[in-house]
């Protein structure tokens, strides 16, 4: 098991938590999808998981991990180049030659090999959304969290972080995702976790969720609009 997550609850304040009673796991070579409207609580998921939330009683049991924002974060005073180097001074254990042939290799697919030696403040939010994916994947980890990260990326880009995703899933990651965009969820993850108002709603594999919805062939948006309409 890469992650587990046992939150009690969780929020930016003791008195109105964002979450209650939210239990889930992650396992290598699986692709999890955290699914809920706007303000469900996903967020917030991942922030417990990272241990930066203000509020949080629970256990997380968490492995190693990379993680890709859903605003980038970034030094102004760094190019994406020195980042690149930042990164690798971080990470003792990493081969230096392989280290920077990966990193040419993840510009090249995210066409930011031009823009290696400018400051990402100039960058638009595609392209610093991809120095966020360039930066995640040179780590390599066994886990991989993934918060809301279609927001700036034009659809050439989703479908490389598509295949790049696929790919870490092959070599054994597992990967939660925290997304709204159900029809992309719906196609590429092995399971789902529906949470709305903070609350767990169902877990499962599209099937799962099709028959607690009582939707035979329901889409994973009419299966979560049937299980969340009293939420």
């Amino acid at each position: 098991m890469l992650l587990s997550v046992n939150i009690q609850e969780a929020g930016y304040s003791r008195q109105f938590p964002t979450l209650k009673n939210l239990r889930f796991s992650v396992s290598p070579g699986e692709l999890v999808g955290l699914i809920g409207p706007n303000g469900a609580g996903k967020s917030t998921t991942v922030k417990s998981i990272m241990g930066i939330i203000h509020h949080f009683k629970g256990d997380i049991d968490v492995n190693e991990y990379a993680y890709i924002p859903e605003r980038p974060i970034f030094y102004a005073q760094l190019t994406l180049w020195e980042h690149i180097d930042f990164l690798f001074s971080t990470l003792a254990t990493t081969d230096e030659t392989a280290f920077f042939q990966k990193a040419h290799e993840l510009l090249d697919l995210f066409n930011l090999s031009a823009a290696a030696h400018s400051y990402p403040e100039r960058f638009s939010k595609g392209m610093q959304q991809k120095m966020m994916l360039v930066l995640a994947f040179l780590k390599q980890a066994k886990l991989y969290l993934v918060d809301e990260p279609f927001m700036g990326l034009d659809p050439k880009a989703v479908k490389k972080l598509l295949l790049k995703l696929e790919e870490e899933k092959e070599a054994g990651a597992g990967i939660l995702m925290s997304t709204h965009v159900l029809d992309t969820a719906e196609k590429i993850c092995d399971r789902f976790i529906l949470i709305s108002g903070g609350k767990l709603i169902v877990q499962g594999t599209l099937n799962d969720i099709r028959k607690l919805s009582h939707l035979k062939n329901g889409s994973l948006l009419d299966c979560f609009d049937a299980l969340t309409e009293d939420y």
